[in-house]
């Protein structure tokens, strides 16, 4: 019997429903944008650290029909949320949830066309932990975690793959130390949460082994009059 009380909340103009635990690590809007950041094609395969309940992993399905998704989750009832979430949209037979902790996991094999991550935001031991278990797991993560998923996603890709994270941009130096060895072609896309303010989240993506220079991109800017998003992020 579930114990935990659920959301059901509409992603992509209502195209998919997704369950979320009303308290605890919800996902949002960086979800979204992950997803529609990464370069995937048909018949394409993506790993996703920390997949969750399957937000970002189902945004990229939903728009990326043929793809076939496999998510690591160390949460047990995420995990399980995830795949209920999946059979509810109807892409179970293209998503593959791995239960277990991805520090603890071996690098190799590197099979995967691209990856993708949205890692927790808060440095372990600076912040006050959430008394909801999934929520304080999400958000207590150390400066050498980031280096560790980078190292591990860097491992699962094929060459020529590409490897997309948003994260806030205070962790933008962490992100680009994290993937400072064996990848180049780095975009850093900035998000702002209106026009003239300072982004809070960015957007990084890397191809592997690639020998083009760090690029800034245009960014995009998400919310415009009374609050409401923006024409181009509304398109997202």
């Amino acid at each position: 019997m579930r114990t935990v009380e659920l959301s059901d909340d509409g992603f992509l103009d209502g195209r998919l429903k997704i369950l979320q635990p009303l308290k605890g690590f919800r996902a949002g809007i960086d979800s979204v944008f992950v997803a529609a950041a990464v370069p995937a094609e048909a018949s394409d395969t993506v790993i996703e650290a920390g997949i969750g309940a399957g937000v970002a992993a189902l945004c990229l399905l939903a728009r990326c029909p043929g793809t076939r998704l496999t998510g690591i989750e160390i949460d047990p009832a995420a995990a399980a949320l995830c795949e209920e979430n999946a059979k509810r949209n109807n892409v179970l037979d293209r998503l593959t949830v791995v239960r277990g902790d991805l520090r603890d996991m071996p690098p190799g094999p590197a099979v995967f066309d691209h990856a993708m991550a949205n890692p927790p935001f808060h440095d372990e031991g600076k912040s006050t932990p959430s008394p909801t278990p999934g929520k304080a797991r999400a958000h207590a993560f150390g400066e050498k975690d980031l280096h560790l998923w980078g190292t591990f996603l860097h491992a699962k890709r094929r060459p020529g793959g590409t490897i997309t994270i948003v994260n806030r941009t205070e962790s933008l130096g962490f992100l680009l130390s994290a993937l400072d060895r064996g990848f180049g072609a780095v975009t850093i896309s900035p998000l702002f949460p209106r026009a003239g303010a300072p982004a809070s989240r960015v957007i990084v993506q890397a191809g592997k082994a690639s020998r083009a220079p760090l690029r800034l991109g245009p960014g995009l800017v998400l919310h415009g009059d009374g609050n409401l998003f923006t024409p181009e992020a509304n398109a997202i």
